[in-house]
């Protein structure tokens, strides 16, 4: 009894093999096709993947059923002193010229205003909008005329391969619209999770917009104008999950690219092999 006799991989003899053109080519095509395959599986195994899946949630829970809103929008033709902003919702809240974490930038010599503010709102329906109503004197005619260079929610996210409506709305620009004209941004607010290779989670929204604008009228009259942003949060929330290749699953990919390369290369050689040598016999028929 010897252990030589569970060998599955006998060996032959060097003198017993020939060597072939043909089988040198393929040999050298074989080395250089796994080498390429190789250093393919070797890049998707460095790299990391972005997975994404949607389910029904409230990911971030410890917000306190808020949403931080960063806006900032330019009106050139209304002064700083009458633009102001005002928020309500299905909850209650009416505020009328929220001022806390807000900047009015004088543009135009004045004649002008950007608006930059930071504020919340409630995980509820609701609207902000951008207008003339905390002025303590309301303009005849005020020119709602704009361009948005910012809106977005939560926490802003830098990720290469996430591509994403973060801030749908940036470079909006409404300064050829109507100067007495109304603006509707309809927002549907999407929950967006991130969480990266160690496990940390960042919350962001993302939303889709559709858009009108319209001179409004009442008994009374025109209504004053104003820029609104009304908006409602979907209940499916989008989750980004930041992933490497595991390694039994790279070692598993390489095993294959090896195995399955050699094999064919082998079935291609002995076929051309055997093919030369039948041609030979045949020529050598002809020649008897």
């Amino acid at each position: 009894f010897s252990s030589f006799r569970f060998d599955i991989y006998r060996k032959v003899p060097k003198d017993l093999t020939q060597p072939t053109y043909t089988g040198a080519i393929i040999s050298v095509c074989c080395c250089l096709f796994i080498l390429f395959l190789f250093l393919s599986e070797l890049t998707g195994f460095i790299a990391t993947e972005i997975v994404n899946e949607l389910y029904v949630d409230d990911p971030d829970k410890d917000s306190g059923g808020k949403i931080e809103v960063n806006l900032n929008i330019s009106l050139p033709n209304l002064h700083c002193e009458l633009v102001g902003l005002d928020i309500q919702d299905e909850m209650g809240r009416h505020e009328v010229g929220h001022i806390d974490n807000s900047m009015k930038i004088p543009l135009n010599n004045g004649d002008g205003c950007r608006f930059e503010g930071h504020f919340s709102i409630n995980k509820v329906p609701g609207n902000f909008h951008v207008s003339t109503h905390s002025a303590t004197a309301q303009p005849q005619n005020p020119d709602m005329t704009h361009v948005i260079h910012k809106l977005s929610f939560g926490d802003k996210l830098q990720v290469h391969n996430v591509h994403g409506a973060f801030n749908a709305l940036e470079g909006a620009d409404k300064l050829s619209s109507n100067p007495l004209a109304s603006h509707d941004y309809i927002l549907k607010i999407v929950p967006t999770v991130y969480e990266d290779m160690s496990g940390k989670q960042r919350y962001s929204y993302q939303y889709t917009v559709a858009n009108k604008e319209y001179v409004a009228y009442s008994h009374t009259g025109r209504i004053i104008p104003a820029i609104w942003f009304r908006y409602d949060l979907s209940p499916i929330t989008v989750k980004y999950t930041e992933r490497r290749q595991p390694l039994y699953r790279f070692i598993t990919s390489i095993c294959a690219i090896i195995g399955g390369t050699f094999t064919v290369a082998g079935i291609l050689d002995s076929c051309i092999f055997t093919a030369s040598e039948a041609w030979k016999k045949i020529q050598l028929g002809k020649m008897q």
